[in-house]
């Protein structure tokens, strides 16, 4: 099996650190030392720190996104109900290594002043988070997905933010209640059922 490349290394390293102590926090030289590559070879592959944050988040955004969607389409089939999006994160909630929302965290971190790219690409990760949920509300049959969806993204970050503070897991069993709630409220079934 063949050696990770010096930017493979790099980039492993500085996803491992930028995640577990946050952005500020990691320095160059941290990274530098733990991933045993010459800080020239760094600066050949990233020629910022900001270059390198972003290519974490690129990493980040594919990486989580392939694995949330496949948790919630495994629950998915066996139970056709939004409140599978809330179990889903429960998982991810148990890993050992979990440090909240990596593109929550980098607009936390850097406020008004922080890289408009970085922020741009926070934007984005969210929006094809929004759009799988709006995609799932369609199969459900739900009016208005996009509004569900929108509706359900406020569940969705608030139980990111609230577990990463307190670390309850009752915030898993109320976010389903939420996320049936919104799915209810737009349901066709209980349209017709009231008209």
């Amino acid at each position: 099996m063949s050696q990770p490349s010096a930017r493979d290394r790099i980039l492993e390293t500085a996803a491992r650190l930028f995640y577990q102590d946050g952005f500020r926090a990691t320095g160059i030289d941290k990274i530098i030392a733990e991933s045993g590559v010459a800080k020239m070879s760094l600066y050949r592959h990233f020629a910022s720190k900001n270059e390198l944050i972003a290519a974490f988040l690129d990493r980040r955004h594919e990486f989580w996104m392939r694995w949330f969607v496949e948790e919630v389409e495994a629950r998915f089939a066996q139970r056709a109900q939004l409140s599978v999006i809330a179990e889903a994160l429960g998982e991810w909630f148990a890993q050992e290594d979990f440090r909240g929302c990596a593109f929550i965290n980098v607009v936390a971190e850097a406020g008004s002043t922080g890289d408009p790219g970085h922020l741009q690409q926070a934007v984005s990760h969210k929006h094809s988070l929004e759009q799988y949920i709006s995609e799932l509300a369609g199969r459900l049959g739900l009016q208005s997905p996009a509004t569900v969806a929108a509706d359900a993204m406020i569940c969705v970050e608030g139980m990111i933010v609230r577990y990463q503070m307190t670390h309850d897991s009752t915030v898993i069993d109320s976010g389903k209640r939420v996320l049936a709630r919104i799915e209810d409220g737009a349901s066709t079934r209980r349209r017709s059922k009231a008209a």
